[in-house]
């Protein structure tokens, strides 16, 4: 799955890669990125998704309730990749960690459906490769301040629970010799979102739509709990890379992230000076206050996530400086805002 020139479109041979979850933040990204090659796209997610522009891929839209066994079926059959990046968060609280237990079934159960999808599609052919989107923060309160993926897996949340519990099933899998699967594991993913139906859902969007809305920003505590920040580009970009190197990779995690630690409180201030810079108005304040009373252990844990491995295995590395990223990000969001009260402004005229 090498990259290959835009103006060559797919041939009658290329790989079918089917992402789950295509319609999201991340999802779309990965979509942009494997639409710029010789392959059939599938694109699945429950609401439509936004065909990439300028595809040299093949590309085929589906809208699919995967948490139906059949349907999921469906989504995949045939594939000789699948990106799998679908998770269940809460609407309330979408930039944490998600502790509604509704989301078990589609968060675990739906990757126990889709090996058993796979097993029993199983011929004499190629195993098809998958890739799935973990979360650096399934380590849970680890006492190293920088994770390898050497570690053991203490996780403090529901939500990294279930991230855990799929990922084990997926290597299992590969054991197995149903699937060749390798988990990604990612850290806080931010940016500008490619299609208005994948809005961020993240702290960095939270906080810059509230600095652009003149409200001031609130870190808690003192603001020195760190967060690695991934540029959305440079996540999807590893996923892909994932597909890449599968058979190097398969069969265990690898943690993904820029190998530094922004505390949030410098974060949030960042974004309240470049929202500032935006509207032409004054940077709003910082201010810091107490914990919510839902705030686990896991929220005021600080790690680097050292990608060391998966750099030396890939060759990938991120490309997107924090500074470019935030620009970007609190730049789109700008002029999301500001195209949205022109709007305002004509229907009522």
């Amino acid at each position: 799955m090498a990259d290959v020139p835009r103006s060559e479109g797919p041939g009658a041979g290329a790989p079918r890669v089917a992402v789950l979850g295509a319609s999201g933040f991340l999802g779309s990204a990965v979509a942009a990125t494997l639409a710029r090659r010789r392959l059939r796209l599938r694109l699945v997610a429950r609401r439509p998704s936004a065909v990439p522009a300028g595809p040299v891929a093949e590309v085929e839209v589906r809208a699919a309730d995967l948490t139906d066994a059949a349907s999921l079926a469906a989504a995949v059959d045939g594939a000789d990749a699948i990106v799998h990046l679908v998770c269940h968060r809460s609407g309330a609280r979408a930039w944490r960690t998600d502790d509604d237990p509704q989301g078990e079934w589609v968060n675990v159960g739906m990757v126990h459906a889709l090996v058993d999808v796979l097993r029993a599609a199983r011929g004499g052919g190629p195993r098809p490769a998958c890739v799935f989107a973990g979360s650096a923060s399934q380590v849970g309160l680890t006492a190293r301040t920088r994770i390898d993926g050497t570690e053991e897996d203490h996780p403090a949340s529901r939500y990294d629970r279930h991230k855990v519990l799929a990922e084990r099933a997926l290597l299992d899998a590969t054991r197995e010799g149903v699937l060749r699967a390798v988990s990604l594991r990612l850290p806080t993913v931010y940016g500008e979102s490619r299609t208005p139906t994948a809005a961020d859902g993240g702290v960095v969007t939270a906080m810059a739509r509230r600095a652009l809305a003149g409200e001031p920003l609130t870190v808690w505590r003192d603001g020195t709990i760190g967060r690695d920040l991934l540029h959305v580009d440079d996540a999807a970009h590893a996923l892909v890379t994932g597909l890449d190197r599968i058979d190097e990779l398969a069969g265990r995690h690898w943690p993904v992230g820029t190998g530094r630690t922004t505390a949030l409180g410098d974060l949030f201030r960042a974004v309240s000076r470049l929202a500032a810079d935006f509207t032409g108005g004054q940077p709003v304040p910082v201010v810091t206050v107490e914990p919510p009373d839902h705030a686990t252990p896991a929220d005021f844990h600080s790690f680097t996530v050292d990608a060391t491995a998966f750099r030396v295995a890939t060759g990938w590395s991120p490309h997107v400086p924090l500074h470019e990223g935030l620009v970007r990000t609190v730049g789109a969001l700008a002029r999301e805002r500001a195209a949205g009260a022109g709007a305002a402004r004509l229907r009522g005229t």
